[in-house]
């Protein structure tokens, strides 16, 4: 029963993740981390991250990382690419008038697509999705196959009203198909997507990510995600040159954890980056 489950879990990542191999993909559960969840309180919660160089798939919370939620604003990372791909952006600048409507002073602003990224504006992406139209979004969910690819009656509502829905699981493949620029896109759009991801730079990692609080009025609980990659350096002596040559070394992952309705905004938004650093950090990256 144990080696069929192992088995089912290494055909279902493998799938989603894209593994030239099922065989050659270590799968690796990590109940220690349990206290990195504990210190700040969370007890639905999950992290995986698959190791690009090892061919590893690690994961806190398994029967979490599979289930679909709704992607709330990392929703963002695609919808971007296909704002790219279409022509609907021709670049990271393209600018949309703030409409009048009065709702957080980083988005009552007009903003480009950078800016809105970055500040993770929903009026600035709506508005994006309404120009891109139900046909193009719905062909490009299906031909990437991102979630359940469902749009439903609203194109502007439907990454934040439960239509779509996507697992962490699925989300760490998208960013290993993004970083190795395989999604169904131009490199170029795909380039401009992960530039505007970069948020943090030092001399030997880069961490590029998305957030997104899924806080839907009728549910029960708020849905946080932090979803990315983290890019480091390793510097190796080249056996037959001799040279010192950098080798990077990335790893994709997906933190997904829920809280209670009403939860202060600014600690919960602090909390999510600190954990994801504490979960990297833990995990040796």
């Amino acid at each position: 029963m144990v080696m069929h489950k192992i088995k089912v879990a290494i055909a279902a990542l493998g799938i989603v993740l894209g593994f030239g191999s099922c065989s050659d993909v270590r799968i690796n559960e990590h109940d220690e981390w349990k206290p990195v969840f504990d210190k700040y309180k969370l007890t639905d919660a999950c992290f995986e991250y698959y190791d690009n160089n090892k061919e590893e798939a690690n994961y806190y919370n398994k029967e979490r990382c599979s289930k679909r939620m709704s992607p709330a604003s990392t929703f963002k990372i695609f919808n971007s690419l296909v704002a790219l791909e279409t022509g609907v952006a021709l670049d990271e600048q393209m600018k949309i008038k703030w409409d009048g409507i009065v709702r957080k002073p980083e988005w009552d602003k007009d903003l480009t697509m950078a800016e809105a990224f970055k500040v993770s504006s929903v009026p600035y992406y709506q508005e994006v999705a309404r120009r891109i139209g139900a046909a193009e979004m719905q062909h490009y969910l299906d031909t990437v196959q991102y979630g359940n690819m469902r749009i439903g009656s609203k194109i502007d509502e439907f990454w934040l009203n439960d239509t779509l829905q996507i697992t962490p699981d699925e989300q760490v493949g998208l960013m290993k198909r993004l970083y190795h620029d395989e999604l169904p896109f131009s490199p170029r759009s795909q380039r401009i997507v992960k530039g505007m991801m970069l948020q943090e730079s030092a001399t030997d990692y880069q961490l590029y990510y998305k957030t997104g609080w899924s806080a839907r009025p009728e549910a029960k609980e708020d849905i946080l995600w932090v979803v990315g990659y983290a890019e480091t350096v390793h510097r190796l002596k080249n056996p037959k040159t001799g040279e010192i040559q950098a080798i990077p070394h990335p790893y994709f992952f997906a933190l997904n954890f829920s809280v209670p309705k009403n939860s202060d905004f600014k600690t919960m938004v602090d909390t999510r980056i600190k954990l994801l650093h504490d979960l990297l950090n833990e995990a040796g990256i």
